[in-house]
């Protein structure tokens, strides 16, 4: 152990004594490497800073090129055709006229979704004398809130045209004095004898009235029309979907409702009292097509294709409060659009075999231009750009655009071109009901009329924003070249009797007085009707079309087009599809105005609903016009 201790002893005494230690070492190379770079780099400044002052002495003189400036400007104004806005100014005169109807909506606090559905009418001529008579449909009390001791029950009341806008109440000796809780009309001659028949959906079973020379009989039962008693029917429509020459019934059901599963919901507006439902809490419900086999109906929705169902749920989809007629494809058999509440639109293609097919999607009418169904209410279909684009516009919620979907040409594609047109921004914080095309002031373009009204009394006071009564709303055309196509015009232009707020429903027109031009019916919901009588003046020529075909159903289904041309060719096309159902559970009259402001068309075309086409000379304007089919 001594030794080896002694061995390693003068090893460690060398190491000690001859060799640095590593740590010092590094410091001090590190000095010095240190001191060495500033060196360097002072030395390259400094070399840097010579070359920069002898390249500024000796550097050839620049070339300068001529200056030149950009100029910056502000963006200029896009230059637009302008046209001036015209007076349509109407006139109230519901009194005088002699129509004293108010509707009856059946309140007694249980809020219970029909109430505020209800507002349904239009014009027909009953008594076949040529003129327009009136009808307005009314509900009444439910059964379990039925009134003692009272004597007079709410009906629909039927007003007598006497030519010159006078109107006498008929309604108890023509046989329409019936009470039940009525929703819209549909008129049209199904037995086809020359008299119009009165069809009217409900709450409850429906009544198909048969015209016997302007006296009334129910035959709802007898014919197989009356539909079920626990179905709440709302818009219907007849047309000759086979082209057979005899009108068949379609009928669009709303929710499956009952006072029950309406009870159970316990809606309420936000920190007040039961609220009325929303129709998301209903089940949809399939829509009837009563098939018109003389002298009875079959019904034959399912076999014929409109029975849609929720591929998710399984029920049905349909939740209808619009129907229009409309021949989406050109092919000149009717096809039905569809407007249904808060779940996708239907547009129903005719296969020319007795089926249909719902193309809404693929055709792009379903859902509106970010994928979203809409409370779609009242619709009407029509050419209101005067070429071969087909318009569909439907009236829809508060806080939801009302949309207007235009074809591309003749193809069977549509773009809801509401936002951009100047429709839908305005139509927005409005509740739309009623809706429809029409040339108010006879200048060749088709306008938009809206009624609009809430289905809550006390919707003011969760959102200020919005009222119970609303005004109507007239949209005037100015044109596609103009920047805004569609002018909401206010009352300055209106007149203040057009623009007076009311619970509006349905909304439907006429020529009530023999001048040319349109006149108004606006329809509230639990209030008074109101009739406006069209005074504008603005000397734009017209033409009035009346259509007689050889099954005498009215001419439903036919299109006139009359072409307007200037030196020999065609520049534009005014195009009237002949339907009454239009709007939101309402009828219009069947006589085709066209107003022609300065145009002086030779001659019109028309293409019957049997689809033989005909060709008739025009030998005076501001008239109107007899047209009866060739054998």
């Amino acid at each position: 152990m001594a030794s080896s201790k002694k061995s390693r002893s003068p090893v460690a005494s060398k190491r000690s004594s001859a060799t640095p230690d590593p740590v010092g070492a590094d410091v001090e190379n590190d000095a010095i490497i240190g001191t060495m770079f500033w060196r360097s780099l002072g030395l390259i400044a400094l070399l840097l800073i010579c070359f920069t002052m002898v390249y500024s002495l000796t550097r050839p003189a620049e070339k300068k090129g001529p200056e030149t400036k950009t100029q910056t400007t502000l963006p200029q104004e896009r230059k637009t055709n302008t046209v001036q806005i015209p007076n349509i100014p109407f006139q109230d005169i519901t009194a005088a006229s002699g129509l004293d109807f108010v509707h009856y909506d059946g309140k007694k606090g249980e809020r219970l979704l029909p109430e505020t559905m209800g507002g349904g009418g239009g014009f027909f001529d009953f008594d076949n004398d040529g003129d327009e008579d009136i009808l307005l449909v009314n509900s009444c009390d439910w059964p379990w809130t039925k009134r003692e001791g009272v004597k007079a029950l709410p009906t629909m009341h039927l007003y007598q045209n006497d030519g010159t806008g006078k109107f006498k109440d008929v309604t108890k000796e023509v046989g329409l004095d019936v009470t039940f809780f009525g929703m819209g009309p549909a008129f049209g001659d199904y037995d086809n004898d020359g008299w119009v028949d009165v069809f009217i959906t409900a709450v409850g079973t429906n009544h198909l009235f048969r015209n016997d020379h302007g006296k009334f009989v129910d035959v709802s039962e007898a014919l197989g029309v009356a539909g079920s008693p626990g179905q709440w029917s709302c818009p219907a429509m007849w047309f000759d979907y086979d082209r057979d020459g005899k009108l068949d019934l379609i009928v669009g059901n709303y929710v499956s409702w009952s006072r029950e599963i309406d009870l159970s919901l316990a809606s309420t507006l936000v920190g007040m009292e039961r609220s009325y439902g929303q129709p998301t809490n209903f089940d949809g419900v399939h829509m009837y097509l009563y098939h018109n086999e003389g002298g009875k109906f079959s019904e034959v929705g399912a076999r014929a294709g409109l029975h849609v169902v929720n591929a998710a749920t399984k029920v049905p989809e349909a939740k209808c409060l619009g129907i229009a007629l409309v021949d989406a494809n050109h092919d000149g058999w009717p096809d039905v659009c569809v407007a249904n509440d808060t779940v996708k639109n239907f547009l129903f293609i005719n296969k020319k075999d007795g089926t249909f097919e719902d193309e809404a999607v693929s055709m792009g009418v379903a859902l509106t231009r970010d994928g979203q169904a809409t409370g779609a209410m009242g619709i009407d279909c029509g050419n209101y750009r005067n070429d071969d684009c087909l318009g569909i516009v439907i009236g829809n919620f508060a806080n939801e655009q009302s949309s207007l979907y235009l074809s591309d040409g003749l193809k069977p594609s549509f773009t809801d071109v509401a936002p951009t047109t100047g429709f839908g921004p305005q139509t927005r914080i409005r509740l739309t009901f009623g809706v429809f095309f029409a040339d108010m002031d006879l200048d060749g373009r088709m306008d938009i009329v809206c009624t609009n009204g809430h289905l809550e009394p006390e919707i003011q006071k969760v959102y200020p924003t919005q009222q119970y009564e609303q005004p109507a709303q007239l949209f005037w055309n100015a044109g596609k070249r103009q920047a805004t196509q569609l002018v909401a015009l206010n009352a300055e232009k209106t007149g203040a009797d057009f623009q007076r707020p009311m619970v509006g429903r349905g909304a439907t027109y006429a020529d009530i007085d023999g001048d040319g031009d349109i006149d108004l019916l606006l329809i509230a919901n639990g209030g008074p009707a109101r009739l406006l009588r069209n005074d504008q003046a603005t000397n734009n020529g017209w033409l009035r079309l009346k259509l007689k075909d050889k099954a005498n159903t009215g001419a439903i289904g036919a299109v006139v087009t009359i072409p307007i041309l200037e030196e020999g060719k065609e520049v534009e096309r005014l195009v009237r599809c002949i339907t009454a159902t239009r709007s939101y559970q309402s009828q219009s009259e069947l006589t085709a105005t066209f107003g022609l402001g300065a145009r002086k068309p030779s001659e019109l075309r028309v293409r019957w609903p049997d689809g033989s086409e005909q060709t008739v000379p025009i030998d005076a304007l501001n008239k109107t016009l007899i047209v009866e089919q060739a054998p």
